[in-house]
């Protein structure tokens, strides 16, 4: 299992040929608390840099884009049920889609955990 990060704040953890995403701690922090949260539909082919799931909290609205090209063969629906889940474990239960990866070499880009946190620390 890999862990990545992307500039704009999502995490996504790659287990063979599936992908989870979410946005990172850092994110969530800075968002405060969410109350809406939109994954996509199964189904959906997205490319990397796609905006693909919407989350809103009391400060601001803001899009969650795909890190990789794949397509969404799983949504967590808990997070539209319960938006909370995003601000008390965004790197876990809050994850927001499942891609099946189309181009690995996408994941060549972005950071690793070390490298988001120094990074995000920063900012």
């Amino acid at each position: 299992m890999s862990l990545y990060f992307t500039k704009e704040h999502e995490w996504i953890r790659v287990e063979g040929d599936t992908a989870t995403v979410g946005i990172s701690e850092h994110a969530q922090s800075a968002l405060g608390d969410i109350v809406f949260a939109e994954a996509p539909e199964v189904g959906r082919t997205l490319n990397k840099g796609d905006e693909a799931a919407v989350v809103e909290s009391v400060k601001a609205a803001s899009d969650v884009y795909a890190p990789v090209s794949g397509e969404v063969v799983e949504s967590n629906g808990a997070i539209a049920d319960e938006p909370a889940l995003i601000n008390t474990d965004p790197e876990g239960e809050g994850w927001f889609f499942k891609l099946r990866l189309t181009d690995t070499s996408e994941l060549d880009g972005l950071m690793d955990e070390a490298s988001y946190r120094e990074w995000s620390s920063k900012l």
